[in-house]
């Protein structure tokens, strides 16, 4: 049985958001899939504008609320809402709550932010 604490796997800073890979090469090694715990502080966005060329991403907000952009459309999440965003598809992540918001998201097949294709000219719409 192999249990691993989020607080035993190092936290990286990213753009927007604070990480820590649950499921990777490096911690639980999954084969099929890979998990990210994120957080994100109030009026922060996960940035840039990215997609995943090879997987798809679930996530599933844990605490907190904001805005999800997915192709240019927007829509409100809450703690409790859970998001697909398909492959391929340029997705954003915008805590427009006052508390920090903590998501989960699931990866299948594996990534790594190696494999995160990037859009620096995409900001969050307003």
């Amino acid at each position: 049985m192999t249990i691993l604490h989020e607080s035993e796997v190092e936290e990286v800073k990213h753009p927007g958001r604070f990480m820590r890979w649950l499921a990777n090469e490096d911690s639980l090694q999954a084969n099929n899939l890979s998990v990210c715990v994120i957080r994100v502080m109030p009026g922060e966005a996960v940035r840039p504008a990215h997609s995943h060329p090879k997987s798809e991403e679930l996530i599933y907000i844990i605490t907190g609320s904001g805005k999800v952009m997915i192709e240019n459309e927007v829509g409100d999440v809450r703690a409790g809402s859970a998001i697909l965003f398909e492959q391929g598809k340029v997705h954003m992540l915008k805590n427009t709550g006052d508390v920090e918001m903590k998501v989960i998201c699931f990866f299948a097949p594996a990534t790594s932010i190696d494999n995160y294709k990037m859009f620096e000219e995409i900001d969050f719409p307003e």
